[in-house]
């Protein structure tokens, strides 16, 4: 497919940015399903955070197309295709994933009302309701705002600007898979839907790692573009449990044993690759240290923020002190990753676990420099559960800068989980 012909020819009209409600992150769908069955009347609000306050997302994108975007979200509905897939796919070498109550609810659902309101430069997008609901919202909103980013500035190009444009950026992410392809038993999955350039370019960068990489590349974390191009979808859980359990909290001792909660209720419901820890939502030292026995059986560590190197080395050292052998156990790798980065963490810790990576924005996003102005960059947004039942929700993470939640909570999170000095880091994506 000519992506640049296409978007000039058509100005996307004829391209919805969110076509099914499977564009998103498996790991969503799954987590999705365990709050369906252990919270589903809680109340939760999700909100967007755009951590670069350089990008004035109130003036790049107007405000009716995006209300045209969302509205044409909230239409969309499961088909029959689809619903086939995910009841009857075999996931993680798990037939039937999905249970048919969930997919009973999933097959009749329809996205909730949202929220939206220019404050400045800046949108307010909140979503409000039920929190498997609202849940659904996170990624497609997401992957909305970073599209018609994306086409504001691709308006204003010309036909061979954008030639050249999509040209350079082919080649650039071809040059990176080049230097993977050289990674001796590498394992590697796209995580880039959240901030993604646009779908029909993560689409063309999962086949460039499909043709690239081979049996190298694991899979996508799009169910869409996983059931089209027949890959495997990625995904486990984020710290959106966590934040929430948390939240819902009666005390500071049901507040340090809410992150264990999570995986208590993930245990009782998946098993095997499904079992990886996220440890990092109010710190991850903290939450090794306290974790109780049966979590150092679990097969692997997701490390998403602080210095990689750091965290997977105290994995390592977590699994010797739990009587466990960390050659049998999987660290994923999935903060700010580009193909350098990836390439020197796979020489550290090769051969001394299990080493995969979830390659996120600067596979599917990454345009800097080539662009006038430098318009295509890619940068910080979120969106998050800002609130669970009324209380704020918090996540203090392992790098201070992506910290989040009012100030007095963070400070009473930090004292029940023991977090003490952290390194801050640049956050680029």
């Amino acid at each position: 497919m000519d992506i640049a012909t296409r978007v000039y020819n058509h100005r996307w009209k004829l391209d919805p940015i969110v076509r099914s409600l499977i564009d998103t992150d498996f790991y969503k769908l799954l987590m999705c399903q365990s709050v369906f069955t252990n919270h589903r009347d809680t109340q939760v609000t999700f909100s967007l955070i755009n951590r670069a306050d350089d990008v004035p997302l109130a003036r790049l994108i107007d405000a009716g197309e995006l209300r045209e975007q969302l509205d044409h979200i909230r239409s969309l509905s499961l088909s029959r295709g689809e619903s086939t897939f995910l009841r009857g796919n075999t996931f993680y070498g798990i037939r039937q994933m999905f249970r048919p109550d969930f997919m009973e609810w999933f097959e009749g659902f329809r996205l909730p009302p949202y929220h939206l309101e220019r404050v400045g430069d800046q949108y307010e997008l909140t979503f409000e309701g039920a929190w498997p609901e609202v849940m659904l919202w996170e990624i497609p909103a997401l992957a909305v705002l970073m599209e018609l980013r994306s086409r504001a500035v691709l308006g204003r190009m010309k036909r061979f600007e954008l030639q050249v444009l999509y040209a350079r950026a082919m080649t650039r992410l071809w040059e990176k898979i080049e230097h993977l392809q050289r990674l001796e038993d590498l394992r590697i999955a796209d995580f880039g839907t959240r901030r993604r350039h646009s779908f029909l370019w993560q689409d063309w960068c999962v086949q460039a790692m499909i043709e690239g990489l081979g049996p190298r590349f694991a899979g996508t974390s799009n169910c869409l573009i996983a059931m089209r191009r027949e890959v495997e979808a990625i995904g486990t859980n984020a710290h959106e449990l966590p934040m929430v359990y948390a939240a819902l909290a009666e005390s500071d001792d049901d507040l340090a044993d809410a992150p264990y909660r999570v995986l208590a209720d993930w245990q009782a419901e998946h098993s095997g690759n499904l079992r990886i820890i996220l440890p990092d939502t109010f710190g991850s030292d903290g939450f090794l240290d306290r974790a109780p026995d049966w979590l150092s059986d679990w097969t692997g560590i997701r490390i998403d923020s602080g210095a990689p190197e750091e965290r997977a080395e105290a994995a390592i050292r977590w699994w010797r002190a739990r009587g466990q052998d960390p050659r049998d156990k999987l660290i994923i790798f999935s903060d700010g990753l580009d193909a350098d980065r990836i390439a020197a963490l796979h020489a550290r810790f090769h051969g001394r676990v299990r080493v995969s990576f979830g390659w996120g924005t600067l596979l599917t996003n990454d345009f800097r420099g080539l662009a006038p102005g430098d318009g295509l960059s890619p940068f910080s947004l979120v969106c998050k559960a800002v609130a669970a039942n009324g209380r704020p929700t918090v996540k203090l993470s392992d790098n201070p800068n992506k910290a989040m939640g009012p100030e007095a909570e963070i400070a009473r999170y930090k004292r029940v989980f023991h977090v003490g000095a952290q390194t801050a880091q640049d956050v680029l994506v």
